[in-house]
């Protein structure tokens, strides 16, 4: 698809009534267009089938939308896997919201090809924003590369294979930013859900800070795959503000 046809089907696609929405429920993001999700990982996967190349390296990001549609075509793109990381390694310091960083990660199939090479290439990411500066101890731009680091594990890493990295990998995401920590707490609350008994030794022995450690017992009890009884349980390992 050219540049032309690319815009062409976002501005049909668009609707104005979506902008509140995305507005409200995606902060700091750039302004959008209003076109809906469905519509953009359809559009993805046409442009992942031709010169996707081009467009992850050309295409202008004036848009929300044009930023997911890079996102969603590094998750259908066929390549090599060098290829696609190099890509991604580029893409990864633009992202500024949590609907790019979360499209982005849990669209990345490849890693469920390439586990091991994925995994090298995603640690680089724990330590994001950790300044050697004494003047402050967090970069800002940590926030989301640490959040593509859990949204990732979360998304392809949580199986017999690779649970128990995965659950030593989340308490070192210790950035102090807001959609860092709800990334942490997703995880390891989609983790209690999975492997509850290995997950429950990170709050046993408080290994995460205490707003995320609450955040995901808070996940844990909201969601449907946890029992009864194990929500009872989770209540009473809260920690008092």
């Amino acid at each position: 698809m050219t540049f032309e046809e690319i815009k062409k089907e976002l501005e049909q696609n668009a609707k104005s009534s979506q902008n509140p929405y995305y507005t409200k429920v995606v902060p700091n993001a750039k302004p959008c267009i209003g076109v809906k999700v469905p519509v953009l990982r359809s559009l993805a996967k046409k442009i992942a089938k031709g010169d996707y190349k081009a467009f992850l390296r050309e295409f202008p990001e004036e848009y929300l939308e044009h930023q997911a549609l890079k996102a969603f075509v590094l998750g259908y793109a066929k390549d090599d896997i060098e290829t696609i990381l190099d890509y991604a390694t580029s893409f990864v310091p633009s992202i500024q919201d949590w609907m790019v960083n979360d499209a982005f990660c849990q669209t990345f199939s490849i890693a469920r090809k390439y586990p091991e090479r994925v995994w090298e290439w995603l640690m680089q990411y724990v330590d994001a924003g950790k300044c050697e500066d004494d003047s402050q101890l967090f970069d800002p731009a940590g926030e989301y590369p640490q959040r593509v680091v859990a949204v990732t594990l979360m998304s392809h890493y949580l199986n017999d294979g690779y649970y128990e990295r995965v659950l030593e990998v989340l308490p070192k995401l210790i950035h102090p930013a807001y959609y860092t920590k709800m990334g942490v707490a997703w995880a390891v609350a989609t983790a209690y859900a999975k492997y509850p008994a290995a997950t429950k030794v990170l709050l046993d022995e408080h290994m995460l800070d205490p707003w995320t450690h609450n955040k995901s017992i808070q996940k844990m009890i909201e969601s449907f795959r946890v029992s009864d009884d194990d929500k009872v349980m989770l209540r009473g390992l809260k920690l008092k503000a």
